[in-house]
């Protein structure tokens, strides 16, 4: 029966009955979901990530060809790596090339065509678009028609470069002095990704301080010095870094180019197609796995480097993440 306190009738309870769920129960529900959410994902991680990982670390120190079970031999991969293999320092050589080389201009490219993209002109949206588009193809179909342009023989890049005057043209891919070259210039016309990064930090640049350095009597050059450098450095540094684990893994445009044109001399024999080669062409799986490790501490050293760099040259306008 409902019992009356003044003019409220106040529902009657009966004995042992709880208003509230547990608090524990309450917790478990929520924590029940999130789990049955992140299942797929945490099977995933251990299946095609965990795993492949801890068996690589594994088999870099056995002799494994997928035939036979890894055989346990220590370091003797490392040994072979460093000291019986030429074919892994002329990896690592080709390797620094293009990323010293590369990094720098892709940098610099992406910069000016950022800063042009910048200035208030008419279809300047479908100029960004136009930019940005080589981007978008796949990387085997740019390779395949960098390698036919570039041709010596039959390319339009030399039928121009004769025309001007240039009476003996570049082989490009053909010459091992020229075709690294060509594969930098195939990465300066894809630069269309990390252009929008840098479109994307000098339209943060505040108008500001431009206009405070215009009426301290700054031209263009001190206000790109002075005030744009500065305020883009988070985004250089962001491109170096990814510049770099990037370039330690350059393998598609390297290995379709160099069987375009029959690469015999290596120019274009990279740490990840050395890489492949081991593992897909030798077998050589132990070998292959000893060499993707040691790929994973040059990453990481190169990073760990760069890191602790920054302070002195990253301005980070509300400080930096790192400190």
């Amino acid at each position: 029966m409902p019992l009356s306190k003044g003019n409220v009738l106040v529902p009657s309870r009966k004995r042992g009955a709880s208003t509230s769920l547990n608090p524990r129960r309450k917790l478990k529900v929520p924590y029940l979901f999130i789990f049955l959410c992140m299942l797929p994902w945490i099977l995933g991680f251990i299946l095609f990530t965990a795993y492949p990982v801890a068996a690589s670390f594994y088999e870099s120190f056995t002799k494994f060809n997928l035939v036979e079970s890894p055989k346990w031999i220590g370091l003797e991969n490392f040994h072979r790596m460093f000291f019986d293999d030429p074919d892994f320092w002329k990896a690592i050589k080709n390797t620094l090339w293009i990323s010293v080389i590369s990094i720098p201009l892709r940098i610099a490219f992406a910069t000016f065509t950022a800063w042009i993209l910048t200035k208030p002109t008419r279809g300047m949206k479908f100029y960004r678009t136009l930019f940005f588009l080589p981007a978008m193809v796949p990387t085997v179909a740019a390779t395949l028609s960098f390698t036919y342009i570039f041709n010596p023989a039959y390319g339009t890049i030399n039928s121009i470069l004769e025309s001007i005057g240039i009476k003996n043209p570049p082989f490009w891919f053909m010459d091992p002095h020229w075709s690294k070259w060509g594969l930098i210039l195939l990465g300066l016309w894809g630069i269309g990704d990390t252009m929008i990064i840098y479109l994307a930090g000098l339209l943060d640049v505040p108008k500001s301080l431009y206009e405070a350095a215009s009426l301290e009597g700054a031209n263009s050059w001190q206000e790109f010095r002075y005030v744009t450098m500065p305020l883009i450095t988070p985004v250089i540094f962001f491109s170096a870094v990814t510049g770099i684990i990037g370039s330690f893994q350059y393998f598609t445009q390297a290995y379709v180019a160099s069987g375009q044109v029959r690469d015999y001399s290596h120019s274009m024999y990279f740490y990840a197609t050395h890489i492949y080669t081991e593992a897909f062409r030798a077998y050589e799986m132990g070998y292959a796995s000893a060499l993707a490790w040691v790929l994973l501490v040059i990453t990481l050293l190169c990073t760990l480097v760069m890191l602790s760099t920054q302070k002195r040259w990253v301005h980070y306008p509300n400080g930096s993440l790192f400190k």
